[in-house]
């Protein structure tokens, strides 16, 4: 048995929601191995002077949670603890 992980990003473009959702999913695969798929959950614009400028759209990522991935996600809070009690001082 699998376990799947999910996120939702948003994704933007000044040419398409299409657009949109393919830069979200090539800017999550910098950080997420293993993407299996999307749904795409929402598509909203900016509309400046009548015009859309900027297409927007929200996309889930499924990917499996791997072993190595608690792991990484215990040194990451280290790390940002470490970082949070640097900056209290």
């Amino acid at each position: 048995m699998t376990a799947v992980k999910i996120v939702q990003v948003l994704g933007t473009s000044d040419e398409s929601w299409e657009d949109a959702a393919r830069e979200a999913v090539k800017e999550a695969t910098k950080t997420i191995d293993d993407i299996h798929g999307i749904e795409i959950t929402d598509q909203t614009a900016d509309v400046i002077d009548g015009e859309i400028a900027q297409y927007k759209t929200t996309v889930r990522l499924a990917f499996p949670v791997h072993p190595h991935q608690k792991e990484e996600a215990a040194g990451l809070t280290t790390r940002v603890k470490k970082s949070a009690s640097k900056v209290r001082r």
